[in-house]
């Protein structure tokens, strides 16, 4: 391997430069090598600084994902909540297929860019939170449930899919029956006519659609106004 010798802080100290290698020379400033005692500290800085960078990256990528997949997404205020009612608000939802994120706000910001959902933007101020998933009622359900007994947490609205909706139209997903709950009655009428099970199925739906309807016109008023 060919070596360059070159003529380090100044013509004080001679070193041997290899291809592919960068010499710091204020580690060599002084007369030797590692003499000075930033360069460790600002090495580490930087690399510190690395890391959270790509850390930062990594989170909003995954949020991104997130905020592509969900059908529904619950925005609240956890302010005061214990760290063990925050362990028992994500065992509630992870028991029904949802799940809760507390990100930074900037960066839920960035990973919202494109998605469906990205009408709550304005909802990520202070200490908040966001639920979701692929059930447009179990996040809802969870999520109104545990605001009735923790009056710290609360509801700031959400979205499902490109309609917005405040904290009474989560109330409004809330009443109506969960996935699982639609499921257990339809088992419950595996010998009913084939008509009554169409109209379990249909029935929920509806309902769903309704909500939607109904915070999309009113969406379309607020904007007219």
């Amino acid at each position: 391997m060919a070596r360059n010798s070159a003529s380090c802080a100044g013509g004080q100290v001679k070193c041997v430069v290899l291809p592919g290698f960068v010499v710091d020379f204020d580690d060599v400033k002084g007369g030797a090598a590692g003499n000075n005692p930033a360069a460790p500290a600002r090495r580490a800085a930087n690399r510190r600084e690395l890391l959270e960078r790509a850390a930062k990256s990594e989170a909003v990528t995954a949020l991104g994902k997130v905020f592509k997949a969900t059908k529904v997404v619950v925005v609240a205020h956890y302010s005061g909540l214990t760290v063990a009612q925050m362990q028992t608000l994500r065992k509630q939802m992870k028991q029904v297929g949802a799940s809760v994120k507390v990100a930074k706000n900037r960066l839920a910001k960035i990973a919202l860019e494109g998605s469906d959902v990205a009408s709550i933007a304005p909802l990520l101020k202070g200490p908040a939170l966001i639920a979701f998933s692929v059930d447009p009622v179990a996040a809802p359900k969870v999520a109104v449930d545990f605001a009735k007994t923790h009056e710290r947490f609360v509801i700031l609205g959400g979205a499902m899919g490109t309609t917005s909706l405040d904290p009474n139209g989560i109330k409004a997903l809330a009443a109506l029956p969960s996935l699982d709950e639609l499921r257990a009655k339809i088992v419950g009428l595996v010998q009913a006519p084939a008509t009554k099970i169409a109209q379990v199925v249909i029935a929920p739906a509806a309902k769903v659609a309704r909500v939607v309807q109904a915070y999309a016109s009113k969406s379309g008023e607020s904007a007219a106004a």
